[in-house]
């Protein structure tokens, strides 16, 4: 049985801690002030998805915010390659005139698909 790992999306974490900062009326100089950072760099690079609390930090946002760590923390959700019929018929043309299986890259996704086979 194969489990996706799960992971976080930084971007959509980050504007998830904006919306809940905002909902609480909380600026970004009250955050800084709570963690007693001395420069606002930090928490900007949280919001726009840069980078992500620390646990410590995560940990204490939830608690400044009032929320379970879940509920700041948005997970990335899975790019479905999805393959239209026009282009599967393409595919099996191409892979019936060089009698070979076509191996493609979707160039705005990471992961590879194989094309479906033809019927």
């Amino acid at each position: 049985m194969s489990t996706r790992f799960p992971v976080i999306d930084p971007v959509a974490t980050g504007e998830n801690i904006v919306r809940l900062q905002s909902e609480r009326g909380l600026s970004v100089r009250d955050l800084q002030e709570y963690f007693g950072f001395e420069e606002p760099r930090a928490i900007y690079k949280w919001q726009r998805g840069q980078t992500l609390p620390s646990v410590d930090n995560l940990f204490a946002l939830g608690a400044l915010l009032q929320v379970s760590l879940d509920e700041i923390l948005i997970p990335a959700t899975p790019h479905l390659n999805i393959v239209s019929s026009e282009r599967q018929a393409e595919a099996c043309r191409s892979a019936a005139l060089t009698g070979s299986l076509r191996y493609d890259r979707s160039p705005s996704v990471h992961q590879p698909f194989f094309l479906p086979a033809c019927a």
